[in-house]
């Protein structure tokens, strides 16, 4: 599944890392630049992570035959909707507001705001083979389980993919991202 859609693989250029070296990731937290807008911003990444695992255990869950169809289709709706569109709505503003911010601060590292902005691009063609295949495996529910059961199956895997993809994209964000707001005290 995962070789259906455009993901990147090559890792960020290593001079996008320069300020990482400086601001590791285990020192994030402690650095006295570090406030709770950025707190918030990381959350919402842990809370991405969290519900693209949940729809993906789901999934298996139904498929297994461990979850009731009703119940699957409800929780399938609910967190389902509720990834696709806190991630196009979290990715709108980064485009919009938040990368813009981050490349006045530091142009240095538009290439990188690009390779991110780009991502969001190709999760966008994932995020609409998902919602596609959710909401005909809903439908299939009510007509045709074992037609159901398959279409949940190409679910499972295009949830597979939102997992990978965010992985490494959201890692590379917040690994971009923090290290400049921390040099440059944004976010105050």
């Amino acid at each position: 599944m995962l070789d259906q859609f455009e993901m990147r693989a090559d890792d960020m250029p290593s001079e996008m890392q320069s300020l990482l070296r400086a601001y590791p990731r285990d020192t994030w937290e402690a650095h006295p630049g570090f406030k709770e807008k950025t707190r918030h911003w990381l959350g919402a990444h842990r809370m991405f992570r969290q519900l693209s695992a949940s729809v993906r255990k789901e999934a298996e869950s139904y498929l297994n035959g461990d979850k009731d169809a009703q119940d699957y289709a409800g929780r399938l709706s609910y967190r389902g909707g509720a990834l696709v569109g806190n991630l196009h709505g979290h990715h709108g503003w980064e485009d919009h507001s938040y990368f813009p911010e981050l490349s006045a601060a530091d142009p240095r590292f538009n290439a990188g705001l690009e390779v991110l902005e780009k991502d969001h691009a190709d999760l966008d063609v994932v995020l609409d083979s998902f919602t596609r295949t959710a909401n005909r495996t809903i439908k299939l529910i009510q007509l045709d389980e074992t037609a159901a059961r398959e279409e949940a199956g190409k679910l499972h895997g295009v949830a597979l993919t939102i997992e990978a993809f965010l992985q490494r994209h959201l890692t590379d964000e917040e690994e971009l991202a923090v290290p400049i707001i921390l040099h440059h005290r944004l976010r105050g």
